[in-house]
This record gives C-alpha cells, sequence and structure tokens, in this order.
C-alpha cells in the first residue's frame, strides 16, 4: 500500500527574495490544530514525566513546543483523571503552569505499554502532510540565480568566466548536476558555492508523525538554525493564574527555521542510509539523507568510491531524478510518497564511461567538466594563494617550480596544488628558521615533501 499525498506546487511568478526567511504557521490553540491525537500526546507527555522524574506544566511547554494553554493543560487534565500523574506541589507561584508532575503508581505500569510502542520523548512532531505542504512552500525551484550573484558568490576564486556560465543555469535547475573531471581542481568546492548562493531558508520540524510512528528530521550537524519559535506565554505569572491578552501571532515551536540545508556525503556512504534507519530499541526512524537535504543541496562527493556498486547507487536515484518524489517504506511495509525537492550533485574524479550509462546521464540536467588549470589561471590561483597566506609572490620563483616539477616530469597542473605547496613552503620556513618565500630551495624542499615519485 502506498501512502499519496496531494502536491502543492510553488507559484512559478512568485518573486524570490534571498533575503527574506520563511515564518513558521501559528501555534496551535487546540489539540485538533495540532494535528495529533489525544492519545498520541497523552504517550508522549506520559513518557517524559517519566524520563523526568518530575516536571512543571511550563518546562513541559518547553519541552514539548506545544503550548500550555488548550493542549497541554487539557492532556495534563486526563492523565490526572486516569490517575496516572500526580501533583507533588508548586515551583515559585501558584498557576498550574508551575504544578509540579510525576509519575503515579497506575502510570508506571501505563509507561512500560506505551515505551514498549515507542520510547521517543522529544519535541511533538508535525504531521507528515503538513511537512510535506511545507516543502512545497519552500521548494528550492523558486530560487532566482543570476550572473552578478554567481559573479559575487565565486568572487574570492580563479574560476573562468566560461565555467561560470555553464554552473549558473545548473544552480538555477534546481534538480541535478554531475561535475566530474581530475582530482583537484575543485569539484567539491563549486558544489559548495552553489550551496553557498542558495539564499534563504528552509522550515524544518524536529520530527514528523505519520500513524503514530516518528520519523526524526532536525540533524543539527545538517541543518543550521537560523531562529528557535519557541512557545508563547499566554498565562500571566500572577498568583491566581489570570490569563492576558494572547498576542496577534505565535509561531509554531515545533518548526525552525534553518538555512537551507548542506547535506554532503562521499565515500562512506551505504545503501542502507538512502532508507528510513530504524532504531530498534528506542522504535523511532532516522531521516535519510535526501529528506533532511529538501529545500537545498545534497552532495555526493567521490562518487564512485562508495562500498556499494556505481550502478546500485545510480539506480536508487532513477526515480527520484525523474518525478521529483521518493518512496520510503516504514517498518510495517507502508510505503510513503515525500518530496524530492533536492539539487543534487555527483562529484567523482573517475572516468564517467566506467561509473553511468546512458540512461543515467540523460536523467541528469546538468554536466559540467572541471578541467586542469590553464598556466595563466595556474598562476593567477598562485597568486591569489600567497597573498591570503602572506608569502611575497615571485614570478621567478613560480617558471622555476614549472620548469622543474611539471614540465620536467611531465606533471599535470591541478588547482589545489597553490595553496598545498604553500603550506609546505610555511613548513619548511618554520623548520629552517626563516620567512616563507617562493625561494627556489624552499620550492625544491616543499615538492620533494608534496610529491610522490613514482618509479
Amino acid at each position: 500500500m502506498t501512502f499519496r499525498l496531494h502536491e502543492i506546487s510553488t507559484p512559478q511568478n512568485a518573486a524570490y527574495n534571498p533575503n527574506i526567511l520563511p515564518e513558521a504557521p501559528p501555534q496551535p490553540n487546540s489539540i485538533a490544530e495540532t494535528g495529533l491525537g489525544m492519545g498520541f500526546l497523552t504517550d508522549l507527555i506520559l513518557k517524559i514525566v517519566y524520563f523526568t522524574g518530575n516536571i512543571t506544566g511550563q518546562k513541559l511547554e518547553e519541552f514539548t513546543k506545544l503550548p500550555f494553554l488548550n493542549v497541554i493543560d487539557k492532556v495534563l487534565e486526563f492523565l490526572k483523571l486516569e490517575e496516572y500523574v500526580d501533583i507533588i506541589g508548586a515551583e515559585g507561584g501558584f498557576s498550574e503552569r508551575t504544578f509540579q508532575y510525576v509519575i503515579a503508581s497506575k502510570g508506571r505500569l501505563k509507561v512500560q505499554e506505551v515505551l514498549d510502542r515507542s520510547q521517543y520523548a522529544g519535541p511533538a512532531p508535525v504531521p507528515l502532510d503538513e511537512y510535506i505542504a511545507m516543502v512545497h512552500r519552500n521548494s528550492v525551484g523558486g530560487m532566482i540565480i543570476d550572473q552578478p550573484l554567481i559573479r559575487q558568490a565565486f568572487s574570492h576564486l580563479i574560476v573562468n568566466e566560461k565555467m561560470l556560465d555553464r554552473i549558473g543555469p545548473a544552480a538555477n535547475s534546481a534538480r541535478s548536476l554531475f561535475l566530474y573531471g581530475p582530482p583537484g581542481n575543485g569539484k567539491t568546492v563549486i558544489a559548495e558555492g552553489i550551496a553557498s548562493m542558495l539564499g534563504g531558508g528552509v522550515l524544518i520540524p524536529y520530527a514528523v508523525e505519520i500513524d503514530g510512528q516518528i520519523i526524526k528530521m532536525f540533524d543539527p550537524i545538517n541543518h543550521e538554525v537560523v531562529k528557535r519559535n519557541e512557545v508563547t506565554q499566554l498565562e500571566s505569572g500572577s498568583p491566581f493564574g489570570s490569563p492576558v491578552q494572547a498576542p496577534t501571532y505565535a509561531p509554531d515551536a515545533r518548526w525552525l527555521v534553518c538555512k537551507r540545508p548542506r547535506v554532503v556525503v562521499g565515500g562512506e556512504l551505504i545503501l542502507e542510509q538512502l532508507e528510513l534507519i530504524f532504531d530498534p530499541i528506542a522504535k523511532v526512524y532516522e531521516a535519510p539523507f535526501q529528506l533532511k537535504a529538501n529545500g537545498g543541496l545534497f552532495l555526493i562527493d567521490d562518487f564512485g568510491r562508495q562500498k556499494c556498486r556505481p550502478q546500485d547507487l545510480l539506480n536508487r536515484w532513477i526515480v527520484p531524478l525523474e518525478k521529483k518524489v521518493d518512496f520510503l517504506a516504514l517498518q510495517t511495509g507502508k510505503k510513503l510518497q515525500v518530496p524530492f525537492d533536492v539539487l543534487i550533485v555527483f562529484s567523482t574524479n573517475l572516468s564517467p564511461k566506467d561509473l553511468v550509462d546512458d540512461a543515467f546521464l540523460r536523467r541528469i540536467r546538468h554536466k559540467i567538466e572541471v578541467p586542469n588549470p590553464s598556466p595563466a589561471e595556474f598562476r593567477a590561483i598562485f597568486q591569489l594563494v600567497c597573498k591570503q597566506k602572506k608569502i611575497p609572490y615571485s614570478d621567478e620563483g613560480l617558471r622555476h617550480l614549472l620548469q622543474e616539477h611539471y614540465m620536467k616530469v611531465g606533471r599535470d597542473l591541478r588547482a589545489c596544488h597553490p595553496r598545498d605547496l604553500c603550506d609546505q613552503i610555511i613548513d619548511e620556513a618554520k623548520y629552517r628558521g626563516g620567512e616563507p618565500t617562493m625561494a627556489k630551495d624552499l620550492i625544491d624542499h616543499a615538492c620533494e615533501a608534496y610529491f610522490v615519485k613514482f618509479n
């Protein structure tokens, strides 16, 4: 059985402003507005009370990211009536928010049953359909990247105009990009440069819920928070807990405002990481990389060097690349259709003919070869690196380098060499007690330490 949801498309004529962050939906004013059932919320709060030992209503609000009034208070009222929790006092006042709750004897029996189903006890999730609708509203396809923005993003690098004019349309496609060419010429840097142009932001929930199952979405490694939508306290701290007028707008704290994701994986990637990852002990799912990357960039670096066969990895992407949707399976066997709103970048220094076939290349929107730099570009890169590392640049030193360590041995120029050789020069100068310069002896020592001789 496949779970399908209607798609919400982004208007093509909507103006894109990279400096405007998305706004979270308003916080729910009732249990029904959370999109979660009463049973789910009672289980969640019961687990939190059990794990914390004792907790106030105010702390529950901060923990679950749900408002106390009309949501948490209703759940606590039910738990008290069922004799699952007790009140042992108040902390700093007489408002219901300050009441301290502990697990009751009857609740200890109930919580074991709940924990057998799931041990998740974190921020309340959002329903999967709300997450899908949010992905479409914050679609990466709504971006517009023009020539000035491209040149600004790569202004700190030496990239020729022809290459920039190929990167721009690829970034605008918001679909797929295949970068290939010799190692060390900046394929990863180009992908990171594209990621830096992904302005604006996305709303990412802590977790999503489907049929009572939890999928953890927010990942502090891959998601950079710009703003947290904390729950607004709607009740005064007066002795009688009299309510104050609610603000005109309070955001739903279950959503985090983040920069557009930039998820990078390399040779360590395995096929299992592209599916829902189920924790058999906690009985909670972890979202796969491509789901975490929704609304941003997903870079598969060193493509072809993964433990799985390149063909198996490519087959995994055929449907998402063509249909812009992905299918994930729960442990129950139920399949979920989720958006694949990702600019996916494959980067490799292996020969494309050994990795991909025509069927796969047809599905890749843009293919860009990143060749070795020309002598003029190599010189410009060297000048830039010397300036950054405070090494006096010398044309004479560069000529010596090119003649002795490139032309005589038939070595190719690589864009990474200036940076690496300058670091070697600094190391050699420190050892010899002098200042780093492009002197011939320092260059020779640097090259002997950096380059490997294959006999």
